[in-house]
């Protein structure tokens, strides 16, 4: 769309528009300024339609623009509903509607604008039937249809000389400029023989030179040859790594799967292409089948006139009416016995409406999904070839991101942990190292103490039997712990066992109690449940009926309404068929010349008159240009070899003065070599 509107932004600043528009200032312009830009390229086309929308009614506008769009052959996309949007858009100035419009008319000027001189008298004027029946009537209309294709056939002429013309000029040129090449190609092998015959065996030379241009030749195929295997293995290469991919994917889809899944997937698959098979495509080539006939048999049959219509749209009352007696006499005859079948009749319609649309989305989703396959097969292949790796599936990238989520946390925690103990580390090391140094201070002063008074070694043993004793103490006073823990669990335990099953006692009663009022409650929903699908079943059945009957009103008083607009519409039509019959026999028997003049058959017989008597002046003035073509091209052939005569004579002299010129400066270089 953005395309789109460049490329009219861009013609329309060009000539004969000159608008003066940016993508911003264009998109900002509103609905009646942009059917004046409409009408404007319109007016371009056809000088007719150069006019200002704000001097017509919408429905004018609207009525002139789709007129010339329909002799320029536009066709709106879209199907009958769309056309009508179509010409609301045209009314309102919409959008989506003038943008198409624009970018169709801009893309194709000058052939509209040759469509749009022809339409002006090839468009055939539809004369009436009854018309056809006066004598006069149909001369005129078979004069009007030979002289159409006389237009027709002098305007191919004029086309053909046109170009024939235009070719002729171009061949000219070509060979003029083809034997000015030739005549410096033959100096150019003149002088080029000159030099060579010169040379030692050129002969020789010439041979060699000729095969090494071969060779040449012979290396370029060989080279394209190369190229294009290239190109053909690199595509090989792609296809494999496409079917590598998917033959992954496939094992991938297999091995994730069990086989109860894949069973239930193919019965689905099977059952939905059976439905399509036996019910839904027969169906859709029955309706296609029927509509084919019919269409078929209204080809056949004759064309239709304005009676025969109306005979038809009489057929259809009376047989609409018959229905509707028929569908009174049923209602009134209604039994209650057929009222539950055809309860069960509209469930089962509904039920088959439901199962249709279902079918109809399931297929959409397929065909959406086969073409995001084929995206990502593509995209896939671009990434291939791009030199990048292998492209991850949605599993597989979910998986490989929480994994790298759980790595990335699992990593920060650990290095928290690393970072403090390594602080504490740390500090212990230079605790540990402090300590040491008391403790090697102290030691050393015990020991000079103990030398002293010769008792050396007393330190040690007093602490191994220190450490032996609170080891051993320690060990009594964690045993007698257990016990005493051991003990008073066992007696909490037994106590709130007793305090459980008395509180629970009576909890259990109420319990009893509430399950049977739970069953009860149960069957109770389940028969409500029963009631509640019955009587909303009965109300969508009824509500469908409704819809159905609205549906059905609402589409007759449409084709209701639309009979009555078109019957007023062709009323008005026949009234102004009718009031120009009307003036021009008044016309046509007025005993006034000048109102004689005004008639349409005096003005047809007028421009007849000129049209023959233009065609005798062409024949004639054709006539003199064959006759005096022969003695004008020897003419100009001789003026040309005169020119060719002259030209060579300029060269000659040219050549002569050359000469002249060298000679004299050779000259006076010898009178300056006698002089020194």
């Amino acid at each position: 769309m953005g395309d789109q509107i460049q490329f009219i932004v861009e013609k329309l600043n060009q000539e004969p528009f000159r608008k003066n528009y940016n993508l911003i200032s264009f998109d900002s312009l509103e609905s009646l300024q942009l059917l004046q830009l409409l009408s404007d390229v319109l007016g371009e086309i056809d000088p007719k339609h150069a006019v200002d929308i704000r001097e017509e009614l919408p429905e004018q506008t609207a009525k002139r623009m789709l007129n010339l769009l329909g002799i320029l052959k536009y066709k709106p996309p879209g199907t009958v509903s769309d056309l009508s949007a179509f010409r609301q858009g045209l009314v309102t100035g919409s959008k989506t509607v003038i943008h198409p419009v624009l970018h169709w008319l801009l893309q194709r000027t000058n052939e509209l604008k040759t469509r749009a001189y022809l339409a002006r008298f090839l468009v055939k004027l539809e004369v009436p039937a009854e018309f056809l029946q006066d004598d006069t009537v149909a001369d005129f209309n078979k004069q009007y249809e030979e002289l159409m294709e006389a237009f027709k056939n002098l305007h191919k002429e004029h086309e053909q000389l046109k170009i024939s013309g235009l070719s002729t000029a171009e061949i000219r040129r070509d060979i003029s400029a083809m034997e000015e090449e030739k005549d410096q190609l033959a100096k150019r092998v003149e002088r080029l023989k000159k030099r060579v015959e010169t040379v030692q065996n050129h002969q020789r030379m010439l041979e060699i030179a000729r095969q090494l241009r071969l060779e040449k030749e012979r290396e370029e195929s060989l080279a394209q040859q190369k190229q294009e295997q290239k190109s053909q293995l690199f595509h090989a290469e792609q296809r494999l790594q496409r079917a590598q991919v998917q033959l992954k994917e496939m094992q991938h889809m297999v091995a994730d799967s069990k086989p109860e899944s894949l069973m239930k997937k193919l019965e689905e698959e099977i059952n939905f292409n059976s439905y399509l098979v036996n019910e839904k495509i027969p169906r859709e080539m029955e309706s296609k089948k029927t509509s084919v006939y019919f269409l078929q048999k209204v080809v056949a049959e004759p064309a239709m006139t304005q009676a025969d219509l109306t005979a038809l749209e009489s057929e259809v009352e009376e047989v609409n009416a018959q229905m509707n007696q028929l569908i009174e006499k049923r209602i009134i005859t209604y039994e209650p016995t057929d009222s539950k079948f055809s309860m069960y009749r509209q469930q089962a319609s509904i039920i088959s409406r439901k199962k249709e649309a279902k079918a109809e989305e399931l297929q959409a989703a397929k065909e959406e999904m086969s073409s995001l396959e084929r995206q990502v097969e593509q995209k896939n292949s671009q990434a291939h070839e791009l030199g990048g790796s292998e492209v991850l599936t949605e599993d597989e990238f979910k998986q490989y991101v929480s994994k790298l989520r759980s790595k990335n946390t699992l990593y920060k925690k650990k290095r928290q942990e690393i970072a403090a103990i390594t602080a504490e580390y740390g500090i212990l090391q230079r605790t540990e190292e402090l300590l040491r140094q008391r403790h090697e201070a102290v030691q050393q002063q015990l020991q000079a103490i103990e030398e002293k008074k010769g008792i050396s070694g007393y330190s040690y043993t007093q602490e191994e039997l220190e450490r032996v004793s609170a080891v051993k103490s320690e060990m009594d006073e964690v045993k007698g712990q257990t016990l005493d823990n051991m003990s008073e669990m066992v007696k909490k335990l037994n106590a709130m066992v007793a305090e459980k099953k008395a509180s629970l006692a009576p909890v259990i009663k109420e319990l009893r109690q509430l399950r049977q009022n739970c069953q009860e409650l149960t069957q109770e929903c389940d028969e409500k449940k029963i009631h509640y699908d019955s009587c909303a079943a009965g109300l969508e059945t009824n509500r469908s009926a409704l819809e159905q009957e609205v549906k059905g009103l609402l589409e007759e008083c449409a084709q209701e309404e639309s009979n009555y607009h078109y019957i007023n519409c062709m009323k008005r039509s026949l009234e102004i068929q009718l009031q120009r019959a009307k003036d021009e026999m008044k016309a046509y028997m007025s005993p006034d010349p000048q109102e004689r003049r005004r008639a349409v058959r005096e003005q047809y017989t007028r421009i007849i008159l000129e049209q023959e008597n233009l065609g005798k002046k062409l024949r004639e003035k054709q006539k003199v240009v064959r006759e005096s073509h022969g003695p004008n091209m020897k003419q100009m052939k001789m003026w040309q070899d005169f020119e060719k005569l002259m030209e060579c004579k300029r060269e000659c002299f040219l050549k002569q003065q050359n000469q002249a010129a060298i000679g004299q400066i050779i000259q006076e270089g010898g009178k300056d070599r006698l002089v020194l």
